[in-house]
């Protein structure tokens, strides 16, 4: 699935890197605690998340995640946004929560086990 597909699936808006938005994605994994994204998510891509701080990208940048998606209508600060700039990885807000927008994207075919 297209990144750009995850935005239109969720009613998102791309708020940068929408250069990359073409990319495909395999995977995704949804989680408020980085330390547990950390410890047990292996070969994601996307990270839905509710927490708004530039941690999230630091550990999307570590897990080699290309897209990060805030739920429940969450705004990332400009420092964030300019951290995911830096890194390369896409930032979507969407208005729907976390199991809304992981069930909506699971619908849409995106897995949580990358090669499915």
């Amino acid at each position: 699935m297209k990144i750009s597909e995850i935005a239109s699936i969720l009613n998102g808006t791309i708020l940068c890197c929408e250069e990359i938005s073409g990319e495909e994605v395999f995977s995704a994994c949804g989680s408020d605690m980085m330390s547990d994204v950390l410890a047990y998510v292996k070969n994601q891509a996307v990270l839905l998340t509710g927490l708004v701080n530039p941690q999230v990208i630091r550990t999307a940048e570590m897990m080699d995640m290309k897209c990060v998606v805030f739920v429940r209508n969450k705004a990332p600060s400009d420092e964030i946004l300019a951290i995911a700039r830096q890194s390369g990885i896409a930032v979507i807000k969407t208005a729907y929560r976390m199991y809304e927008a992981c069930g909506m994207l699971y619908a849409g075919g995106l897995t949580g086990k990358a090669g499915e």
